[in-house]
């Protein structure tokens, strides 16, 4: 899925900025030179409009975007925000600096228990997300987690690929003995989702779980506390024609907390959200905000033994089209000469990019 926004608006606001085209971009409508990198959103750009997240199917060439930095096993917790970006638009792709960037929202530490990451969703900021600066391109991901537990509020683990690779799990409002795990190749929207559903789970919002996403080159498998709850094989999803429609390229693990239950969202996109939100929630009302809780995230690299000593990225190969994605580990460097923000404002205007749109990073309903 993505951004549910206000065309006009989005370009209004895009307008406004010297080093951001109005053009839209996509696979089949490239950006011109002057406004090189198609953005995860699908607006051509320069600046950080190369970094996490655009397309190289969509830019001028393949080598447009900047070369996405490397997995490196690690074991991410959170005894403080030291190794956070909290204004995404600052980073310059140096993943040596920063293991994660905050996309829009806002987040705290709560200091209990050796330290936890909370993500916030107020009425006004749009919900929360992180994206982590380091890519996986196959490997083992599991986030602990505390869920929220209000109607409308969906709280999502999940990795996301610079050409809508996509693999989830998202937790959907009320349902707080339940997860769902889902997927999309390239940004492909089923007829009928491919979510499933995985119950009889202790509270998700006052116990934590460990939810694994075991991501290899011939089988996804999602696991609960250890337990697998399914697994895809490569072949299921190869066609007749030979494609597979299967995830397969390098992909940031994205923390969200978003509003699903919202005027902008489609009904059934509420209805399956757990209803609309309610701001006037007694937890809301008497902290401020709603919140999901992330103690940990664990990445095992499945290239992380057969990548040469000095892998820097992962690049597109020239021979990439959108059904046969060629994915090259070089040392390319991954740290953008323009490291300045786009714009004194950038921060604002992404922000209210998102301000009343639901994070798109789930399961699609009509």
């Amino acid at each position: 899925m993505s951004f549910k926004l206000s065309i006009p608006l989005v370009l209004s606001l895009l307008a406004s900025l010297s080093a951001v085209s109005a053009q839209q971009c996509n696979a089949t409508s490239l950006c011109p030179s002057s406004a090189p990198c198609c953005s995860e959103f699908g607006f051509c750009g320069t600046g950080s409009f190369c970094l996490g997240g655009c397309n190289p199917l969509g830019s001028t060439t393949l080598s447009s975007c900047m070369p996405e930095p490397v997995c490196q096993n690690a074991n991410h917790t959170f005894p403080d925000l030291s190794r956070i970006l909290t204004n995404a638009t600052y980073f310059d792709g140096n993943a040596t600096k920063y293991d994660w960037v905050v996309n829009q929202g806002s987040i705290f530490n709560t200091n209990s228990s050796g330290g936890e990451l909370a993500m916030i969703l107020t009425e006004t900021n749009g919900g929360t997300r992180l994206s982590s600066t380091r890519y996986v391109h196959y490997g083992t991901i599991t986030a602990r987690l505390k869920t929220g537990r209000w109607g409308g509020v969906v709280t999502a683990f999940i990795t996301m690929s610079d050409i809508k690779d996509e693999i989830d799990w998202e937790f959907p409002g009320n349902q707080t003995t339940q997860g769902q795990s889902n997927y999309f190749w390239q940004g492909y929207v089923p007829q009928k989702t491919a979510g499933e559903t995985h119950g009889n789970l202790t509270d998700t919002f006052s116990n934590y779980h460990d939810y694994t996403i075991d991501w290899q080159e011939d089988t996804l498998t999602w696991l609960i506390d250890g337990n697998p709850v399914r697994t895809l094989k490569r072949s299921d999803v190869t066609g007749s024609d030979g494609i597979s429609r299967y995830p397969s390229t390098p992909s940031r693990i994205e923390l969200s907390l978003w509003p699903a239950g919202i005027n902008t969202s489609a009904p059934g996109t509420v209805e399956w959200a757990g209803g609309m939100i309610n701001w006037d929630d007694p937890d809301y009302k008497a902290a401020g905000h709603f919140y999901a809780l992330v103690s940990s995230v664990t990445v095992a690299c499945a290239d992380a033994k057969t990548n040469p000593a000095n892998a820097e990225s992962y690049v597109y190969g020239k021979n990439t089209s959108a059904f046969t994605p060629e994915i090259d580990v070089t040392n390319k460097t991954t740290v953008t000469s323009g490291a300045a923000p786009l714009f004194a404002s950038a921060a604002n205007v992404w922000s209210a990019l998102a301000a009343g749109a639901a994070l798109a990073l789930g399961a699609v309903f009509a």
